[in-house]
């Protein structure tokens, strides 16, 4: 994996009710990463970024919404979820709290 690919892998976290939910129950991260990331390269990016371990890797594709802007019928970009398990005692924490 290029070294200048990797801290650009993981857009940003997504901080919604399910993800959270997700996070809760099964040690799981919910990111948005790049569209054309596989699997190999956002287990590397997690691990080296947040120095946990990574248990595996569910992607999910989505498909941009259409939308209307004025008159007109536009359509909103694609864009790619990654859910990341970590191996048990590992944890991400996004607050920033110490």
């Amino acid at each position: 994996m290029n070294k200048d690919r990797m801290p650009n892998i993981l857009l940003a976290p997504v901080v919604t009710e399910k993800s959270t939910m997700v996070g809760e129950s099964s040690n799981q991260y919910v990111f948005k990463v790049l569209t054309d990331a596989n699997k190999g390269e956002i287990k590397n990016a997690v691990e080296k970024l947040f120095n946990v371990k990574v248990d595996s890797v569910q992607v999910l594709n989505m498909k941009g919404k259409v939308k209307r802007f004025g008159q007109r019928l536009g359509r909103r970009n694609d864009s790619k979820k990654a859910y990341v398990r970590l191996q048990a005692g590992n944890e991400i924490d996004f607050t920033g709290g110490e």
